[in-house]
Order: structure tokens, then C-alpha cells, then sequence
């Protein structure tokens, strides 16, 4: 919908809904059981996918009713952890680029958290440069039949339905010939692998495609443009990553890192102390960024590459935060007790922690896009430009 401005009493009493649904259903420790019946109650209460037409599930409210939402939902705790590319992602790519009848059919139980999507981009020689992916999709009549793999998914082992990236003309250059589709999770020729991390969990998977048929009608966009399509989502994944808590301004880690010093005596220590700071003035930085990215977005304006500033800078928290809990909990801050919850939390976040430079792009090009679309640097030398991806040797293709 158009961002449109509310009266004080319009305000006021659509925040009043939203803090008292809040205080009500979100609580601490949400897992995806929970998350779901969240999100159920969150529409039914006309609070789910806020901006969404009502067409398809939505609220039909404005931009600013999501600002309201969004600094009401920052003094709680998140119960959106595990839709984050459901929502984040999934959800206004299918609404961007979907048929009627394909919005009509899935954007309601994306809302309602009837079901559960993914991304499925990476594979094990298309990572950074996903453009170089083969995993293919050939036409059969009325059905597109998929063979290849994917990497790095996350929550594939519990999603119904992906947003997957395949190649349907390799005699075209390599960011030509690449299709989006909408892949059911139950489709015969799905196998997931769920990847073993070191924290204990199985956040990530790897999935195969062994003669996989999906109808023709689940082709998302127009053939062959997956590539425009696929950059916009993770415009919008590093905007998810990027803004994640924007409501207000805040300082998460630190809090958690002050509690870490108290505990463990450090507090007191001028070194620690100034690296505490370091965080808190890092993560206000971040926020604040955070929030011209929102604002942006709720002026009307789609996701563009200053979403990777975000993004970036969460990343490099991440890394100064992993050397300041190594210093301050030394051997615990990587092995706990099973016995210690608290202990665990520590080593789950210094292990979490690499993840960050990875997920959603790395590092390394995130600072490419910053460089070429934001400071209008010079672009990398790139020696498979004008050559079709069947005659470039790339990844694992010979």
C-alpha cells in the first residue's frame, strides 16, 4: 500500500493493539512450534503481513503501521527467528514476481505461518559467485524436471516449499540463462542432508535433485530472468540480516557482554571496559543505519545495495565480539558444560559467530557491491564475461 501518514489517535490506538497483542502471545525461547501459532494469531488479530493486500492474506495497512509494529515488537521478545526468509525473503520476491493465481494460492499461508519456505541459491562450486550454479531445469512438456544440488540451506529439513535457482539455458552467459521456481519440499527426487554443526545443532542442509518434476506453473517470474530475480531477494535477505530488531535503537550484545564481564569479574578492567564500548557504540551505529534502511523502504522504495552496509557492519560486530568473549571466558567461551546453560550460550555464540561473514553473501562481496554500486568504484576483472556457461570451466564443471 502507499505510505500514507496516521493521525495521533490512528497512532496511538494501532499501537495500543500491537503492544497488548504483544504482551500477550510473544514470549522468551521460541521455537518453530511456537512461532507458528504466533504468527497464526498474528493475522487472525489482522496483524500479519501488515502491507500485504488482503487479497492474499495481508493487512492492507500502510508502511507506517509496519514503523509502529516494528518499534512495539523491539521491546519484546522475537518470535520470527525461524521465518526470517520466509518472511524476510520468500514472501515479497513470490509477491514481487508472482503470477495472480501463484499469490493467491501461497502468499496467505506464508503470512499465517502455515508454511515454512527456504532459499536454495548456493551449491558446492557456486557460492560467492552463485551465478556459476548448475543445478538445471529442462522442459518437458507440462512438467520442468530438476537435477543438480544445493548447499547451505537453511531449515530446508523443516520448509514445505523453496525458492530455488536453476540454470535453463547454459548456451547463453552465465547470468542469462538462470530460471527461479517454486519447488515443494515433498516432491519426489527431494533428498535433504541436514549439515552437523559445531555448536550441536543442524541449522543448515545440503539437498539433491534426482529427477525432480514440478509443473510448468512453477516457474516464478519470466523464464530466464532468474538472475535479476535472484539479486533482488538477496537485496532483500541482507536487508532482513542487516535490519534484524530495527525497531529502536538498541545494544543487544552489549548487554549480553556486560553481564559476561560481571559474571566472570572483568568488569573493572579498563581493556575490557573500553571494548565493551567499542561494542555499544557499533551496535548503536548499526541501528541507526538499520533504521534509514527501513525508512527507506517504507517510503516506497524497493531494497537496493546499501542494504550490504548492514549486513557488513553485523558481520564485523560479530568479529569483535568473538575475540572479546575469548578474552574475557577464555576456554569457555568454545566448550561448556552441558550441565552450564549459561556456559553454552557463550560457546554458541563464539562458534555462531563465523556464520556471520558467510550467510547472505560474504564478507568479500559484500564489500564488492559497496565498492562497484554504492562508491562507484572500479568492478573486479571478470574472465568469463561475453562467454556462454557451457564453455566456461567454473566450479565443479569440466
Amino acid at each position: 500500500m502507499e505510505n500514507e501518514s496516521l493521525t495521533d489517535d490512528e497512532t496511538q490506538q494501532f499501537r495500543s493493539q500491537v503492544h497488548s497483542f504483544l504482551t500477550e502471545h510473544a514470549h522468551p525461547d521460541a521455537d518453530l512450534a511456537s512461532s507458528k501459532v504466533f504468527h497464526a494469531k498474528l493475522t487472525q488479530a489482522g496483524l500479519g503481513g501488515l502491507v500485504f493486500d488482503k487479497a492474499y492474506g495481508g493487512a492492507g495497512l500502510t508502511r507506517a503501521h509496519d514503523r509502529i509494529y516494528r518499534e512495539e515488537a523491539a521491546h519484546f521478545p522475537t518470535m520470527s527467528n525461524e521465518f526470517i526468509i520466509s518472511h524476510g525473503m520468500c514472501l515479497p520476491v513470490v509477491n514481487d514476481f508472482g503470477t495472480e493465481a501463484q499469490k493467491v494460492k501461497y502468499l496467505p499461508d506464508v503470512i499465517a505461518g502455515n508454511t515454512l519456505w527456504c532459499q536454495m541459491f548456493s551449491e558446492p562450486g557456486a557460492g560467492s559467485d552463485v551465478a556459476s550454479l548448475q543445478t538445471k531445469a529442462e522442459r518437458d512438456g507440462e512438467e520442468w524436471i530438476i537435477n543438480g544440488q544445493k548447499v547451505w540451506t537453511t531449515l530446508a529439513q523443516v520448509s514445505d516449499y523453496a525458492v530455488l535457482i536453476a540454470r535453463t539455458d547454459p548456451s547463453v552467459v552465465k547470468h542469462a540463462g538462470i530460471s527461479m521456481f517454486i519447488l515443494p519440499m515433498d516432491a519426489p527426487g527431494v533428498e535433504v542432508r541436514p549439515i552437523h554443526q559445531i555448536d550441536g545443532s543442524s541449522h543448515f542442509n545440503e539437498v539433491f535433485f534426482t529427477d525432480v518434476r514440478i509443473p510448468v506453473d512453477h516457474l516464478l517470474g519470466e523464464l530466464n530472468n532468474g538472475w535479476n530475480q535472484a539479486t533482488a531477494m538477496l537485496m532483500y535477505e541482507r536487508v532482513a540480516i542487516g535490519t534484524a530488531g530495527s525497531g529502536k535503537i538498541s545494544q543487544p550484545n552489549y548487554k549480553m557482554l556486560k553481564e559476561a564481564a560481571e559474571a566472570n569479574g572483568m568488569l573493572e578492567d579498563l581493556n575490557v571496559r573500553q571494548d565493551l564500548m567499542r561494542i555499544y557504540s557499533m551496535e548503536t551505529a548499526k541501528a541507526l543505519v538499520a533504521l534509514r534502511t527501513r525508512a527507506e523502504m517504507q517510503s516506497g522504495k524497493a531494497p537496493g545495495p546499501g542494504g550490504s552496509l548492514g549486513k557488513l557492519f553485523s558481520s564485523v560486530i560479530q568479529w569483535r565480539i568473538r575475540e572479546l568473549l575469548m578474552n574475557m571466558a577464555g576456554p569457555c567461551s568454545q566448550a561448556w558444560d552441558p550441565k552450564d546453560p549459561h556456559g553454552y550460550d557463550l560457546a554458541k555464540h563464539t562458534a555462531g559467530s563465523f556464520t556471520a561473514s558467510i550467510a547472505g553473501g560474504t564478507d568479500e562481496i559484500q564489500r564488492n557491491i559497496i565498492g562497484d554500486r554504492v562508491l562507484g568504484l572500479p568492478r573486479d576483472i571478470s574472465v568469463d564475461r561475453g562467454v556462454a556457461f557451457n564453455e566456461v570451466k567454473v566450479g565443479t564443471q569440466r
